[in-house]
C-alpha cells in the first residue's frame, strides 16, 4: 500500500515518482511561475491509484500517469470567462 501526500507548490517532490511525472510537475510549475497570482498558498495531492501516482494541485489541476506509454497527462481547468457573451 502507498500513501499519498500534500507538499507546497516549488518545494521537493516526493521521492518515487516516475521521471515524466516530475517533467510535468515542473512545467506545471513554471508555467505558474510565469502568471501574475499569488499562489503562496498552493499545494499538490499525491494520490495512488490502483499503483499509478495522480496528482492535484489546488488549482484544480491534475496529473496523471501512464505505466504502458510512459507518459503524463496534464489536465487543467477550464478558466470560465465571465464577459462572454451568452449564446444561448
Amino acid at each position: 500500500m502507498q500513501l499519498g501526500t500534500r507538499w507546497a507548490l516549488g518545494a521537493t517532490v516526493p521521492a518515487g515518482l516516475p521521471d515524466v511525472v516530475e517533467i510535468a510537475l515542473q512545467a506545471v510549475e513554471g508555467d505558474l511561475a510565469a502568471v501574475e497570482a499569488d499562489t503562496s498558498s498552493w499545494r499538490w495531492t499525491l494520490t495512488w491509484l490502483e499503483g499509478k501516482p495522480v496528482i492535484e494541485l489546488d488549482d484544480g489541476t491534475v496529473i496523471r500517469y501512464n505505466a504502458l506509454e510512459d507518459s503524463a497527462t496534464i489536465t487543467q481547468p477550464i478558466a470560465s470567462d465571465e464577459d462572454e457573451d451568452d449564446w444561448i
